[in-house]
């Protein structure tokens, strides 16, 4: 009887510990990303890992505000969005926790993570100059303060200041000339614009393309998803008619932002969270963000696409990333105040 005992406490046991296991072998995502710009490579972590994603998709500000309300009760283990602006808000914010991995320091390069540990850039994106092939000699082009120029007047198109990638450029602008100099800059680039600011990126390469204006400002990932539509013809003509062209590339880079994630505080699946963290970053996934979302890697070992290697190598801007978190609010009010709306 004892013996029965025995075995049957040991076989719940068992079962217990196989459950616990099995329920730990997932990790729980809120990601400001589209699903199609993220599930396919956590499809594959799971194919390589046998832990189960589970992910959930907003808005990254809305994400954020649900995160900080949860608390220790949240379901999240990994926190993923764009642009650095967004990863220091989550920093700020209390959200995330700070990992230590090896890993992660040999994929990623220190200015495209977080000097603390809590985030970490997945991908990279380039904001750079678009001007119209048949009005523009690149010659005339040269650097983002040069766009201030009077010779540019009525002839700029970008969108507005409530944009966390725009609030991103001008709070790499303050990095390298100081908040006066740089609300001057801002100053007459407001009085270059061709039209007030509206639309996304693509608006503004498509409108200068259409001839409204001669240069636009935009991420160059919309740049490839424009000239390898399928469904959009027009979006494809646009992105034709228009050149890149990489500022700076005298002193300090053409500004780049990144995709980028952090583990949260209160995870519940530490360690899974962790091993997707490191799986993103590995060339295999870095490869796959160069060849579908035409995006940078981090990792300075992973192959670029076609597509993206056609656009030629370029020098860009060793700032840490942190320092746009740190800059953003001082760029958003010297925005407001050179009037850009």
């Amino acid at each position: 009887m004892n013996m029965n005992v025995t075995f049957r406490a040991l076989a719940i046991l068992a079962l217990l510990l196989f459950t616990s296991d099995a329920l730990s072998s997932e990790v729980n995502i809120y990601s400001g990303r589209k699903e199609q710009l993220i599930k396919p490579l956590l499809d594959r972590f799971t194919e390589q890992t046998g832990i189960k994603t589970n992910l959930v998709t907003a808005k990254a500000d809305k994400l954020l505000t649900r995160l900080k309300n949860e608390g220790r009760n949240t379901p999240a283990d990994l926190f993923i969005t764009v642009d650095a602006g967004r990863l220091y808000r989550a920093k700020e914010a209390g959200v995330l926790a700070t990992v230590d991995s090896d890993i992660l320091k040999r994929a990623v390069p220190a200015h495209l993570r977080d000097p603390d540990g809590q985030w970490v850039g997945l991908s990279q994106r380039a904001r750079v100059i678009f001007y119209a092939k048949d009005r523009v000699d690149p010659k005339e082009l040269s650097s983002y303060e040069d766009l201030a120029n009077s010779k540019w007047k009525k002839k700029i198109c970008i969108r507005g200041s409530s944009n966390i990638y725009n609030q991103s450029l001008v709070a790499s602008l303050i990095a390298a000339n100081g908040v006066e100099a740089t609300e001057e800059w801002a100053k007459g680039l407001v009085a270059n614009m061709a039209r007030p600011p509206k639309g996304g990126d693509r608006d503004q390469i498509k409108a200068a393309a259409a001839g409204q204006c001669d240069l636009a400002i935009a991420n160059t990932y919309y740049y490839g998803k424009m000239l390898t539509s399928k469904k959009d013809p027009a979006q494809k003509r646009a992105a034709e008619a228009m050149g890149l062209f990489w500022p700076n590339q005298n002193d300090r880079g053409a500004h780049v932002n990144v995709s980028g994630a952090g583990v949260t505080k209160h995870a519940k699946n530490r360690d899974n969270a962790i091993k997707l963290l490191e799986f993103l970053v590995s060339k295999e996934a870095q490869k796959w963000y160069a060849e579908v979302n035409f995006e940078y890697p981090v990792n300075p070992d992973a192959e670029l696409g076609d597509l993206v290697s056609s656009w030629g190598s370029f020098k860009s801007d060793k700032v840490n990333l942190d320092v746009l978190g740190r800059n953003n609010s001082e760029a958003v009010r010297l925005m407001d105040r050179a009037g850009w709306k």
